[in-house]
């Protein structure tokens, strides 16, 4: 993250909480002639295209006030994504009863690569239920042993 992404972050998370939404992520970035500013935020249940609207609409006054942005830019305030990186615990806690996808560094019972549903998870671990052939399974799997860890859609 640049030095106005982590200002502008700074400036965003609170206003984000206090709407009972995370701030996930903040994007300062040229695209051919244009700047685009783009917030990526998440909630308890999935963001909305509503919630997306009335968050752009508030942070976009805040934005003018505070000036942290030189010149004319885009903002976008959006999802992170159906598949994002879980970055922390809140993630976690987003993300407890959903699908997720957990590779590790090394092979464990055999297998390095797990899709199926977070069922469970604390400080060290995460726990996932998933589906081999048509048994269903569980693993436990300390978190220093992960080498990515995300959300994931379940067919």
């Amino acid at each position: 993250m640049n030095t106005t992404e982590q200002k502008i972050f700074t400036h965003v998370e609170p206003i984000a909480k206090d709407n009972d939404l995370k701030l996930v992520e903040v994007g300062y970035v040229k695209e051919g002639p244009d700047f685009f500013l783009r917030i990526y935020l998440d909630k308890k249940g999935g963001i909305s295209l509503d919630d997306c609207a009335a968050f752009s609409e508030v942070i976009s006054a805040k934005l003018d006030e505070w000036d942290l942005v030189q010149g004319a830019y885009y903002l976008d305030v959006s999802s992170p994504g159906a598949e994002r990186p879980i970055k922390d615990e809140e993630d976690l806690e987003l993300t407890l009863n959903k699908g997720i996808y957990v590779k590790t560094y090394q092979q464990i019972d055999g297998e390095k690569e797990w899709t199926g549903v977070l069922t469970a998870y604390d400080e060290n671990s995460v726990t996932i239920d998933y589906k081999v052939k048509t048994r269903k399974k569980t693993i436990t799997v300390d978190l220093d042993k992960i080498a990515t860890i995300r959300k994931a859609v379940l067919l």
